[in-house]
């Protein structure tokens, strides 16, 4: 079956208003609609999670990714959407001092951890929000994710044919899966010759599979 038959197949129905690419027809997106004067947590928990009514300790927890009760570096960059593509121009080192500026509001005992109750104290006893970083609106979740919320749920629904997927964005996100899945039936074929190569009951390895730092290298 073609990839994009199975992707359609596996979406989750989707109670939606179809759009038109050109800024949604009636009924529009699922996003919820927000001030666009709104706090950039407000927007985030919109946009990202199409969430409106939400408390700090429900952003914190939303947003401990690993669920380790402290919001560390990584996470606040990927909170940010600065782990994103979209955000592939920034360099490493102003990723980093995207992170220290959060850290250096929030992190009261400075152990580089932002923990639920500093991350509490901050919003609602000095009644501070997070700062926008004009780094978007935090993309953070996985392609799939990212691809459902910003652009299938804006243009598509459950109606939706296999020959309307003509967006550039539809074209792109089927290619990439079209090229996981010739790369997986690469390392199939691969695999199968090894097990052919080594006979019955023999180990057998495929050295493209075997990443580069512990390939024999014959000197």
């Amino acid at each position: 079956m073609h990839i994009r038959t199975l992707l359609l197949s596996a979406l989750p129905p989707l109670a939606l208003a179809h759009g038109n690419h050109g800024g949604g027809g009636e009924g529009g997106s699922q996003k919820p609609a927000v001030d666009p004067h709104a706090n950039w947590m407000t927007r985030h928990m919109a946009e990202e999670h199409h969430i409106t009514s939400f408390d700090p300790p429900s952003f914190f927890t939303l947003h401990d990714f690993d669920s380790s009760g402290h919001l560390d570096a990584p996470e606040i960059l990927k909170l940010y959407g600065l782990l994103d593509p979209s955000n592939a121009h920034y360099t490493p080192a102003q990723r980093d001092a995207f992170a220290r500026q959060i850290l250096d509001l929030i992190d009261t005992n400075r152990d580089d951890l932002i923990s639920k109750d500093e991350f509490l104290h901050y919003l609602l006893v000095e009644g501070k929000e997070l700062p926008d970083l004009g780094t978007g609106p935090g993309h953070h979740g996985d392609d799939e994710y990212e691809y459902e919320i910003h652009h299938w749920e804006k243009y598509h629904d459950e109606n939706t044919k296999l020959e309307d997927l003509t967006h550039p964005e539809d074209i792109e996100h089927f290619k990439k899966h079209e090229e996981m899945e010739r790369e997986e039936e690469e390392r199939e074929e691969r695999e199968k010759k090894a097990r052919e190569q080594g006979g019955e009951g023999k180990g057998w390895v495929v050295e493209e599979n075997i990443p580069g730092k512990f390939r024999r290298v014959d000197l």
